[in-house]
């Protein structure tokens, strides 16, 4: 499998940015290669149950001046369900699912702006406090 780029935001805060290779939305557990100024660190193991979601992303920096939208583009083609999600701590995103299930673990969601830095977001469920069909 090749290398991917995440960001791992965890329930309580925390955030590693690194790279896995065996993450997989039905393992309890993955591991993540932490990118730290331009080196990558011994491997840490991560609980999926003890996050937020998983954010896979073009880079790690991302510029911090974008504003994400929270629709499509009109015209845009959207495969799956439109979704609004709130996470606990009021983040919001908006995209589009093709698995979402509130009886399993997690989900995957595709970020409504296709100029953000997040190519796909596997959302943990217990991390949610609503989701909304649009």
């Amino acid at each position: 499998m090749e290398s991917a780029k995440v960001v791992v935001k965890y329930a309580d805060g925390r955030i590693i940015k690194g790279y896995t290779q065996d993450f997989l939305p039905t393992d309890p557990t993955f591991h993540v290669y932490p990118f730290t100024h331009g080196t990558t660190t011994d491997v840490v193991e991560i609980l999926a149950s003890n996050l937020k979601a998983v954010f896979f992303v073009r880079d790690f920096l991302g510029d911090p001046n974008f504003q994400e939208r929270k629709e499509f583009f009109e015209g845009a083609k959207i495969i799956g369900k439109v979704l609004e999600v709130t996470f606990k701590d009021g983040e919001l995103i908006v995209g589009s699912s093709l698995d979402y299930d509130p009886e399993r673990p997690g989900f995957f969601i595709s970020p409504a702006d296709p100029k953000g830095n997040n190519l796909i977001i596997f959302v943990v469920s217990q991390a949610v406090s609503k989701v909304r069909h649009l």
